[in-house]
């Protein structure tokens, strides 16, 4: 089972949603964080949008094609939208997500005109979705890997060594407030130099943090 990320740049694509979550200057990023095709005429999508709550609900509600915008203020230069449109509204992303023997993760990512995104499947269908994509949809794709991946599962990211560092750090109090262990502490436990230690904590501690922060990780 393989682990694609793809970005995928859509040209002409003006009069969609895609076109105001990606391409407009008062949309910051924008998410699609979950969807319902269960009426494939219809389709709703949930978007976490950081930008102009005001401006969105306008612009989208004045689409052809859309059939109802809910939107949720956060207070925090960031809302909710939940999006009821037909497919020709939406996007390309639509037919992605349709796509047999492919599952496409959560969220999609809009952000300067492209939209970024994760897709688990199969060599063949993954092959067949590109191949088969629509006209004026561009697909680059930035990282190919076996899955579960290191988003999914971040401590498959750490040498055993990082690992120990950390289940080490944990156990001794060091992540605690206040701290009840120090690098040298560690360091004892671990039979190395109290650098060595610390330098086993910041890169594992970097790797984790990395993944916590990706834009893919936890969504506006």
């Amino acid at each position: 089972m393989r682990y694609l990320r793809v970005t995928a740049a859509v040209e002409n694509d003006g009069g969609t949603l895609f076109d105001l979550l990606a391409n407009t200057a008062y949309v910051r990023v924008a998410r699609a964080q979950e969807w319902n095709l269960t009426n494939p005429d219809e389709p709703t999508f949930l978007y976490a949008i950081e930008g102009d709550p005001d401006r969105f609900r306008e612009e989208a509600q004045a689409l052809a094609g859309v059939e109802r915008v809910d939107i949720s203020v956060e207070g925090d230069g960031s809302f909710h939208a939940l999006v009821q449109a037909r497919p020709a509204a939406v996007d390309c992303v639509t037919r992605g997500i349709a796509h047999g023997g492919l599952v496409v993760r959560k969220p999609i990512v809009y952000r300067d005109g492209e939209i970024t995104g994760r897709v688990i499947g199969d060599p063949e269908p993954l092959q067949a979705a590109m191949d088969g994509g629509p006209d004026g949809v561009r697909v680059d794709v930035e990282e190919v890997g076996s899955y579960p991946g290191s988003l999914d599962q971040p401590t498959a990211a750490l040498s055993d060594r990082q690992r120990e560092a950390l289940e080490t750090a944990f156990a001794l109090g060091y992540y605690e407030s206040p701290r009840r262990a120090t690098h040298e502490d560690i360091a004892a436990e671990l039979e190395c130099a109290p650098a060595t230690a610390s330098s086993h904590l910041q890169k594992a501690e970097s790797k984790l943090v990395g993944a916590v922060l990706d834009e893919f990780g936890p969504a506006v």
